[in-house]
């Protein structure tokens, strides 16, 4: 997490001089050429072997509404909001899982993830003042790689997950190259932004590749914690090179938000712990 807030911070700077098409672009590529350079034969056999499953394509599609929605906000609102948001993205998961892997969500859990988007409201705050329309690019973000992480989960066991992984960052290069070709063509990188480019596609997928691993061993509600620590990190790299200073109003929403999903993750450690104690038929 806290290399994934490093990457936003950089995503954020590099978009004040680069076009967007051009960042998405160029993360795409090297984030899909370090995971080539390094998962082996066997993984670069499963890169070609992923474009002909309809499940590896299904998820590079949440990757591509995932990239379209979640840099352009990076780039127009307070990394602060940004990370708060995201933040609903395991009551998102949750609710997926219900309604799409069959898993059983009892109505406490239900009740938890209509207050964590109820502090999705207070942050985004429609037809309020101080609303920010791009915000809502994150809510459609979250929901995206609440059907991505849901996907991963169904994708062929052979498949290594450097590949899943370069595929991931494959999609994100598209959709840069179709925001480039609309918005004009790229421009020349100065050599700072070369050196911050690099370091975002190195922490990008560190923090990638982890995710993936984690999603296809482990129970998806078991990374909810971890998930939280990504706000901290985004609010104390906000304040200290961006001048952020969330408003009240922005922190209760994020405090809600954490609260239900911790609830939410309280809960469904309580009802697994449950089903392995029931004595077999």
């Amino acid at each position: 997490m806290a290399a994934f807030a490093v990457e936003d911070a950089l995503i954020k700077d590099l978009t004040t001089r680069l076009p967007l098409g051009e960042v998405m672009l160029l993360l795409g590529l090297g984030g899909a050429a370090v995971f080539f350079a390094i998962i082996g034969d066997a993984g670069r056999r499963g890169v070609l072997r992923g474009f002909r499953s309809g499940t590896v394509m299904f998820r590079n599609l949440a990757e591509c509404v995932s990239g379209a929605t979640f840099i352009p906000a990076l780039a127009l609102v307070p990394i602060s909001t940004v990370a708060a948001v995201f933040q609903a993205t395991p009551l998102a998961i949750t609710a997926a899982a219900a309604l799409f892997l069959g898993e059983t969500v009892g109505w406490r859990r239900w009740s938890a993830v209509t207050v964590g988007f109820i502090g999705v409201l207070m942050i985004i705050r429609p037809g309020l003042e101080g609303f920010e329309p791009a915000a809502a690019l994150v809510l459609v973000t979250v929901i995206s790689i609440a059907f991505r992480d849901i996907i991963t989960r169904r994708v062929p066991a052979d498949l290594p997950s450097g590949a899943v992984a370069c595929h991931g960052f494959l999609a994100v290069a598209v959709i840069g190259l179709g925001f480039l070709a609309l918005s004009g063509g790229a421009v020349p990188l100065s050599l700072p932004d070369l050196g911050k480019m690099a370091a975002a596609v190195a922490a990008g997928t560190s923090g990638y590749y982890a995710i993936v691993a984690a999603m296809r061993i482990g129970d998806a509600s078991a990374l909810m914690p971890y998930r939280y620590s990504r706000l901290i990190f985004s609010m104390m790299i906000g304040m200290a090179f961006f001048a952020e200073r969330p408003d009240a109003l922005t922190l209760a929403g994020a405090a809600l938000i954490l609260a239900a999903a911790f609830y939410t993750y309280l809960r469904e450690r309580r009802v697994s712990r449950a089903h392995r104690a029931a004595p077999a038929e």
